[in-house]
């Protein structure tokens, strides 16, 4: 045991720097991501029906799309056009569209969720529609939306190991280098899962505390 712990004190700093990496990346996607996603929720939402369509063919196509493949698809296929992308740019792009697909739909469920009676109270007040949206239904929406939204940063968070096919050098990469250079491998990942599990277990934690929040409001 003590031996496990002088080898995992001595991989910490390598690990920490890889950890960081994720964190980087995932703050990274999320800024590029939910603005966008926000911006497809609007159009999937728009009285325009071509618009609409077309904004939710688009959503669609995200999701379908593994965020394996995007990343794959950015660092090694865009090369073949002369245009070549560094790996943590490519990383956040590839998170960043992906993220946007899958809370745009988050946050569109959200909208559509407010009660009909703010929309008419906000009619009723003499509100413009940019202004019912800006103030009434955007707020609440969002609102409603913040569990899945954390819920889907944490998957982010998670999915960020998946850059280490494109040479981030993120934990599971460290921990791999490191696994290699000492055959250690399960003592690495296990201390790579640990510092994930210190990350994600207090975001699932402050998911069950807001939604105990939205389900009893005081």
């Amino acid at each position: 045991m003590s031996g496990l712990l002088a080898d995992w004190a001595e991989q910490f700093p390598t690990l920490l720097k890889g950890l960081l990496v994720n964190v980087e990346l995932t703050v990274a996607s999320l800024a590029v991501g939910l603005p966008l996603g926000l911006l497809l929720a609007v159009l999937a939402s728009s009285s325009h029906a071509l618009l609409r369509i077309s904004t939710i063919a688009v959503v669609e196509v995200g999701r379908g799309t593994p965020a394996l493949v995007l990343l794959q698809f950015l660092y090694f296929g865009l090369p073949q056009v002369d245009l070549k992308l560094e790996s943590f740019v490519a990383a956040v792009a590839g998170l960043g569209l992906t993220t946007a697909a899958y809370t745009s739909e988050i946050m569109r469920s959200g909208i559509q969720a407010v009660p009909a009676g703010q929309r008419e109270a906000a009619q009723a007040a003499g509100l413009s529609q940019v202004d019912q949206f800006r103030f009434i239904i955007l707020p609440q929406g969002l609102r409603i939306a913040m569990p899945p939204l954390i819920n889907f940063a944490i998957l982010i968070f998670q999915g960020t190991t998946l850059c280490f096919t494109i040479a981030v050098p993120e934990l599971l990469s460290q921990s791999y280098a490191i696994g290699s250079r000492t055959f250690h491998y399960a003592q690495s990942l296990g201390f790579a899962a640990v510092l994930f599990a210190a990350v994600t277990l207090p975001g699932v934690a402050l998911v069950r505390a807001l939604e105990r929040r939205l389900a009893h409001p005081s």
